[in-house]
């Protein structure tokens, strides 16, 4: 008779962590370390305003509303997707909230109107993609053109002005001697972090983007939820405009200009993989922070924004040329 052992867990011997989470330690590790230098150069060219609490709270609360649609773009991304539509969502929906009509509803009103606006635009982007079966970038090309078309229509191509004090008394508030709009950009990375990592919608939006035809045979309804992801996405660019208003006190079809630009380049830098299936919502984040200080040390310089954005298209570049590198290794060894 063979004699069957039960090993006690607590005396396996400690296992390797996987290749693939060393690999995104390692890499996070180093986005941490560009973002130390960063800051340490803009302390060296400007020691007595870059470290300073008023500049450390302008920098977060300018990376606020970028960070919250980066948190959906990296929803999108992972599963394979990409999404062009979200910088005009977020003038849609700024504009949608602060007409006269809205406003005289109150508060409640702009903010419910905002978040439905842009979870109905990224929820036809979603149907469109993954009913319609049309290629995610025309899809949400043609989601730019129209919303950023219906924000002009809407607004006369005028800025809109909040005149709604209890909504600009709640967003431009402290709580706890923090802004608001810091808060709201916390609480909904904590939610995506969550969402993304200890839910079974997480596991399927990486395997949605790892392999498709492989997480429908497993069982996983990949049309849902792909829209879904585009619903996540549209509602994070609802929640963007709230803080652009909150930010700028009012609605304009110029707000989110570039948003889709800055969003993508925050999520590559992060470590995402553009062809889907592998990402960090913590690499998006320090993303994030990477451009805003970046752009925060070439104001507080007063650098042209010229060579700001050239900047930022050869940090871009250049982490994509890691991205195929790193990939190519993989492949080597996996070999």
């Amino acid at each position: 008779m063979t004699e069957v052992r039960v090993l006690d867990p607590k005396s396996a011997p400690p296992q390797d962590p996987p290749k693939h989470r060393r690999n995104l330690d390692l890499r996070l590790t180093g986005l941490l370390g560009v973002l130390v230098v960063l800051c340490i150069v803009g302390y060296a060219t400007r020691p007595d305003a870059f470290l300073t609490e008023a500049n450390i709270s302008t920098m977060l609360r300018l990376a606020a509303a970028i960070g919250v649609v980066s948190v959906g773009m990296t929803f999108v991304i992972i599963s394979g997707g990409i999404d062009l539509s979200v910088g005009s969502i977020v003038a849609l929906s700024s504009v949608w909230m602060t007409t006269v009509a809205t406003q005289s509803y109150g508060p409640v009103v702009m903010v419910l109107c905002a978040l439905l606006v842009g979870l109905g635009c990224g929820l036809v982007n979603g149907v469109l993609i993954s009913y319609g079966k049309i290629v995610p970038f025309i899809a949400t090309l043609a989601m730019y053109a129209s919303a950023k078309g219906l924000a002009e229509r809407l607004s006369g191509r005028r800025t809109q002005v909040i005149t709604e004090t209890g909504f600009s008394t709640f967003f431009r508030g402290d709580v706890l001697g923090i802004p608001v709009l810091i808060w709201l950009l916390a609480a909904v990375f904590a939610i995506g972090w969550v969402v993304l990592n200890r839910t079974t919608f997480g596991r399927r939006t990486f395997a949605v983007g790892g392999n498709a035809e492989a997480a429908r045979l497993a069982g996983i309804d990949v049309k849902r939820h792909t829209a879904l992801v585009y619903g996540i996405a549209g509602l994070c660019c609802g929640i963007a405009a709230l803080m652009v208003v909150a930010r700028t006190t009012s609605g304009a079809s110029t707000n989110g200009m570039f948003y889709e630009l800055d969003a993508i380049a925050a999520v590559v830098i992060g470590g995402t993989l553009l062809t889907g299936g592998r990402g960090s919502l913590i690499g998006t984040l320090i993303g994030v922070l990477i451009f805003t200080v970046v752009g925060n040390i070439f104001t507080q310089n007063n650098l042209d924004t010229d060579i700001q954005n050239i900047a930022k298209g050869v940090i871009i570049v250049a982490a994509v040329l890691l991205q195929r590198t790193t990939s190519a290794r993989r492949r080597a060894r996996a070999t």
